[in-house]
């Protein structure tokens, strides 16, 4: 197998496996916000504070996966 087969097969792969992981991980936080949410309904500024970050940080997975895939593309 050349370089360019294994990167024309684990470049979409790798996206695919990133795009699914990010959406498995937000719908657990917003799932857990919203349950938190209801528990304690005064507290839902400071929930969707933290919950903004970590959807930052969670997206952000995604793109560094995004531009890496980009820059082995060129390889091809």
């Amino acid at each position: 197998m050349t370089l360019q087969t294994a990167l024309s097969l684990g470049l979409p792969i790798g996206l695919g496996l990133a795009a699914l992981g990010t959406a498995i991980g937000l719908g657990k936080a917003v799932a857990a916000a919203m349950e938190a949410t209801g528990r304690q309904p005064e507290a839902s500024t400071k929930i969707l504070i933290n919950l903004t970050i970590g959807c930052a940080f969670i997206e952000a997975i995604t793109i560094y996966v995004l531009v890496f895939a980009f820059v082995l593309s060129g390889k091809i």
